[in-house]
């Protein structure tokens, strides 16, 4: 008999797994203070909720971001929608909005952009940005105000924190109910209740380490931070299960503490490998170039690090305290056996492959098709959130809004008045605001020049006063010219006269009577306003209201004709636009590139794994395509459907799903390529299915489950249309590998075999007779074929080889009385 110490010795995994059970209570206690590290650490995270953040620093939309965030100042607005009311009513609450407090302006009128049938229309600008709490509590007071009209308002104040707050609601009904679902499934796949409670506590731990731990990033997504913690349940608790599974198989035999021991130096090497392919994907996902690939890629591949660490290092330790209780709490197995499925397989494979490899073509073809959409507000969900119900009420009734940003060099008005009377020129342009077009009075506008006479009527200021503040103008602004040749005839623009003026009072070089002063202090106030949200310090930005949809190619073109009209005055490359409709034109720009790069890197990597695994050039080629074939026939049903597909969900689903649910095809063509060296093909695969389907049950079932949860009961757009399309590419794949992987791998049993490296060197067979003693690896024939690690004596004939696989022996069959051998 082979010892202990003998095994330890031969054999690394199991003297790693010696160390970690024997160091189990050492390993807890550094759990413990890991846990309470993260648990400290999770209100650390710095969530983003700015998805065009992501977009690379060369796209036009995030430099015209930068700049707007840098230069200048955007104020809070909402389109506020009251329905069933009269025009002259809904002249009235003109006046209650406006003395809403932090409420800026409110602009209404009898025309059709402010009344149209019952339905008024309000255009509300307030005191401060998106999120500034005076701007929400803006927003608030007005539907306070408001409360007994029927109410619809649109707008982007408070978004961030109102949706962030509805989507970690809704993430903590996903995972009670992904919990539930998990306990279900453990319920029907696992051999005793007990280690249900198991699982849970080494899921929670590698979780918890996981949000703990987030803020090393600094920041991370708002899409990483909702979907992660249920991304990394149905990824990695298979990780959990196999360990588990591998323990009940040697505590048939062995005490619980070996058990665990022997268990954990099959499952380390075993489940390492399978976590590859996963992290494939993932590290696919972070050579996006939007950069959001990046956040969610390296968050997953931590989230599986620490599932692997948990699982690894913490729970043998579980094991043994519920070991006991697993003994008393056996039950049986209730996920039952296929073996319809492999009969169905053999009678099929010459029928099954044919057919999948037209409907793989079709998928192709069809996924190519499907229509994809880059802005959020083009999505859409399975549910939608009160809000967004309201912004599509107002569009219903007075269209949608989009507005795109024109950025142009500052310092030259008569250019921008010019650029602006080019914009308003084209007939998609429903507006156009800039100072060189806002009217101060009847007869000038913000950028007129005028001399000292003209400013000294608008302003009733003495000419003399005015002369005299025209010349101070003069010196500070170095130019002495008017100050030598006469001052009458020199022209400054208004705005910034006015301002000067006002400068000039308040530090007290002015003085004037209390009518002007009023006068002069609206007119800066307006003026000011006007000048910190259109002219920067660098650059001048026009607001443009076009009548097109966010996204699509007529867009595009129209946001063509708007840069050729301000290039015009300005030359090429010194025009910069940014808005929703440039986001979505440079996200759809990346995306052909990002999804060459996901696709070629994810198959390349997983097949190179599979190469290496296998030992087989073909058979990676078969898996890859099996479940590319999924991910292609996932994305073909909603073009069949005639229903658009949110970009991100494409990109990050397709990494994960070819990642994840390959371990689905290795799990039956790892079985598959062992039973059929002991019994025919036919018989092997479905002995095969038998043997995988409750690996497969287990993990797939979760994973379908926890993204048709996401993709139903959140209203987050992006992160509910990842949901649907991650159970559904789940389920394809599972039945795939269920179905048509089986066929495939026996219609192509004869390339596989041909294909296959001999990485090793065969020993040659040797005829024995009579009695001997075998001890070693045996393969051969017997009466039939065998291919075992036997130990003991044998009586009869066989052709055999024996290699040496037992540690610390060495291969041999010894001759016994009346026995011929070597």
């Amino acid at each position: 008999m082979e010892t202990k110490e003998e095994k330890k010795k031969g054999n690394f995994w199991l003297t790693v797994a010696t160390f970690i059970v024997s160091k189990r209570k050492a390993i807890m206690i550094l759990f413990v203070f890991a846990i309470i590290y993260s648990v400290l650490s999770m209100n650390k995270v710095q969530v983003n909720q700015d998805i065009t953040s992501y977009l690379s620093e060369e796209t036009e939309t995030r430099k015209g971001l930068n700049i707007m965030e840098e230069e200048f100042v955007t104020y809070g607005s909402a389109r506020v929608m009251v329905a069933n009311i009269t025009y002259p009513e809904a002249e009235k609450l003109v006046d209650k909005i406006e003395d809403i407090k932090g409420v800026k302006s409110v602009a209404f009128d009898d025309t059709k952009d402010h009344y149209v049938g019952s339905n008024a229309l309000y255009d509300v600008t307030v005191d401060g940005a998106d999120e500034d709490p005076e701007s929400i509590a803006a927003i608030r007071g007005i539907r306070e105000e408001l409360a007994d009209y029927d109410l619809y308002i649109s707008t982007t104040v408070g978004a961030v924190a109102d949706s962030a707050e509805m989507l970690n609601r809704e993430m903590n009904i996903i995972l009670v109910l992904a919990v539930v679902v998990i306990i279900g499934v453990l319920l029907v796949s696992t051999k005793a209740y007990l280690e249900i409670p198991v699982l849970l506590i080494t899921f929670g731990v590698a979780a918890l380490l996981n949000m703990g731990t987030n803020y090393w990033f600094g920041e991370i997504s708002f899409v990483t931070n909702s979907i992660a913690v249920v991304l990394q349940l149905a990824l990695a608790i298979d990780y959990a299960i196999i360990f588990c599974d591998r323990f009940m198989e040697e505590h048939a035999v062995l005490d619980s503490e070996e058990a665990v021991t022997v268990a954990l130096s099959k499952a380390i090497p075993e489940i390492s490998s399978s976590s590859l392919t996963t992290i494939a994907g993932l590290v696919a996902l972070m050579l996006m170039q939007f950069r959001l690939g990046f956040d969610m890629g390296i968050v997953l591949v931590k989230a599986i690090l620490f599932s692997l660490i948990s699982v690894f290092f913490l729970m043998p330790g579980i094991l043994l305290i519920f070991a006991k209780g697993i003994d008393r709490t056996h039950h049986k197995c209730f996920v039952p056996n296929i073996t319809f499925v492999g009969k169905f397989a053999a009678k099929t494979k010459y029928i099954i492959p044919p057919i999948f490899l037209v409907i793989v073509v079709l998928a192709f073809i069809g996924s190519n098709n499907c229509h994809y959409v880059f802005d959020v507000n083009s999505a859409e969900g399975s549910k939608k959130s009160d809000s967004r119900i309201e912004v599509e009420k107002v569009e219903s009734v007075f269209g949608k809004s989009n507005q795109l940003v024109v950025l142009v060099p500052a310092g030259d008005y008569e250019k921008e008045k010019h650029t602006l009377n080019q914009l308003e020129s084209l007939p998609f342009v429903k507006s156009a605001l800039g100072l060189a077009n806002q009217e101060i009075t009847e007869d000038y506008v913000l950028t007129d020049k005028l001399t000292p006479r003209q400013f000294a009527e608008m302003t009733n200021l003495d000419a003399e006063i005015a002369r005299v503040l025209y010349s101070a103008y003069a010196y500070h602004a170095e130019q002495y010219g008017p100050v030598v040749t006469g001052i009458d005839d020199y022209g400054v623009p208004l705005i910034d006269m006015v301002l000067f003026l006002y400068d000039q009072y308040q530090e007290g070089y002015v003085t004037l009577d209390e009518e002007t002063d009023e006068m002069l202090t609206t007119l800066y106030d307006t003026l000011h306003d006007a000048q910190i949200q259109l002219q920067g310090e660098n650059y001048t930005r026009f607001v443009l209201s076009i009548d097109k949809p966010v996204e699509g190619q007529e867009t595009y073109d129209a946001m063509e004709e708007v840069r050729a009209a301000a290039e015009q005055y300005y030359g090429k490359g010194n025009v910069l636009l940014a808005g929703n409709s440039t986001s979505a034109h440079d996200l759809e720009t990346s995306f052909a590139t990002d999804n060459l790069i996901i696709s070629v890197v994810t198959a390349l990597f997983v097949m190179i794994i599979l190469f290496f695994t296998f030992q087989s050039a073909g058979l990676p080629v078969l898996l890859v395509l099996t479940i590319q074939g999924s991910i292609w026939i996932n994305f073909t049903i909603p073009a069949v459907q005639g229903q658009a597909v949110y970009f991100i969900a494409y990109l990050i689903v397709s990494a994960i799903q070819m990642g994840a649910t390959i371990d689905y095809a290795i799990v039956i063509t790892s079985r598959y390529t062992q039973l059929k060296t002991e019994m025919p093909i036919e018989k092997a695969i479905v002995e095969t299915l038998n043997q995988a389907f409750p690996t497969i049950f287990t993990s797939g079932s979760i994973m379908t489950c926890a993204g048709f949860l996401i993709g139903n009961i959140s209203t987050d757009v992006t992160v509910s249309s990842m949901g649907t399309v991650l159970g559904r590419g789940t389920l394809t794949s599972i039945i795939l590998v269920l179905f048509v992987l089986p066929q495939i791998l026996l219609a192509g049993d004869r390339l596989i075999e041909k294909t296959a490296l001999t990485m090793n060197i065969t020993r040659a067979q040797k005829d024995v007779a009579g009695r001997v003693r075998i001890s070693g690896h045996v393969r051969g024939y017997v009466q039939g074929e065998i291919d075992a690690d036997v130990q003991g004596a044998f009586q009869g004939q066989m052709k055999v080889s024996v290699d040496t696989v037992l540690p610390g022996r060495q291969g041999q069959i010894t001759e016994e009385e009346g026995g011929t051998g070597e």
